[in-house]
């Protein structure tokens, strides 16, 4: 596709991309307007896409040995983005900034094409680096368990009840595998008490699913809504704060923050670590993956296999803390 000509003349904007030909700078600054404004990017994605953009174009000058055009981009060959994305991880550069750098890059090319000034094929026959999944730190049973029954976390200045809600709280994310988001979406009127053992959870995506409740659950949750002096209602949330309103998931965090340093657990102990503790124990007491899948509520079983490679990690680390001769 070829270039409106004379259409970028030089200004103000061009002074955002030195040592770039302006009528390529000035689309550039422009683009970045329209990311802010239209697009409503943050601040900070504004600047590094900015960031991003001047050190490709940079490299594109120290490579070619002439400042960056229009025409330039338009010949530039996959092997030129590649040859950028190598100088980058040379400089130490992880593989979550490469790509969002080749992001920015595909961005400001889809974008120079619909303003119908060049076409840039070549970012877009660019592999995206791979991203090396962190394996979920799960807690011992011991400890999830202490965290779900909110031992050691006693405050002589927070009210019986609300000592009882964080408990309940805590033994849902542990005891059904739930995200604190889905703990805090049920209904007062869905409360898993008494004879009912499960609960239809709204997760991600808007998909629902039945999440079966174990009794220190539903009996953590009895003694909760015993002691709560707020009276609730049927279609109003389960848990609530303080003054009566919707329980913030931050007071949930807060909560484990007071439990993890009365019994001396890294700060990796959060509250979606007891969501991996659930799936990553049934998964070492036998539980199957298609199972599990569906506890958690994952949509793909690709997702729910992760915890098997930190079911052999943790295998490996008995063995070698056990064995006589691992060490």
């Amino acid at each position: 596709m070829g270039e409106r000509r004379g259409q970028y003349a030089p200004g103000p904007e061009s002074g955002v991309f030195p040592g770039v030909k302006a009528r390529l700078a000035v689309p550039a600054a422009l683009w970045l307007r329209r990311l802010a404004g239209e697009r409503r990017a943050s601040p900070l994605t504004i600047e590094a896409y900015g960031r991003d953009l001047r050190q490709f174009f940079h490299f594109l000058r120290e490579r070619f040995e002439t400042p960056p055009d229009l025409d330039l981009l338009g010949a530039l060959k996959a092997a030129d983005v590649r040859a950028f994305m190598a100088a980058r991880r040379a400089d130490g550069v992880a593989s979550r900034s490469l790509l969002r750098q080749l992001a920015a890059l595909r961005s400001f090319a889809h974008y120079l094409e619909r303003e119908g000034l060049v076409r840039v094929d070549a970012v877009d026959k660019v592999r995206s680096p791979k991203i090396a999944r962190v394996l979920p730190r799960a807690l011992s049973p011991e400890k999830a368990r202490q965290i779900a029954r909110g031992e050691d976390g006693g405050d002589e200045n927070r009210a019986p009840w609300i000592l009882a809600r964080d408990a309940a709280v805590l033994a849902l994310l542990y005891g059904a595998g739930l995200r604190i988001s889905e703990a805090l979406s049920i209904r007062r009127g869905d409360a898993p008490v008494g004879a009912t053992d499960s609960v239809t959870i709204i997760g991600k995506g808007g998909k629902t699913r039945a999440a079966p409740v174990i009794p220190p659950a539903r009996q953590a949750i009895e003694t909760y809504l015993e002691l709560c002096p707020h009276r609730l209602a049927k279609d109003g949330p389960l848990f609530v704060g303080a003054r009566g309103g919707p329980l913030s998931p931050r007071i949930v965090q807060l909560t484990v923050e007071r439990l993890r340093g009365a019994l001396g657990l890294p700060d990796s102990a959060t509250p979606h670590a007891l969501r991996h503790s659930f799936a990553t124990h049934l998964l070492s007491r036998g539980g199957d993956l298609r199972s599990i899948q569906e506890l958690l509520g994952h949509a793909s079983l690709s997702t729910t296999q992760i915890y098997t490679a930190v079911d052999k990690a943790r295998l490996f680390d008995a063995y070698r803390s056990a064995h006589p001769r691992a060490g």
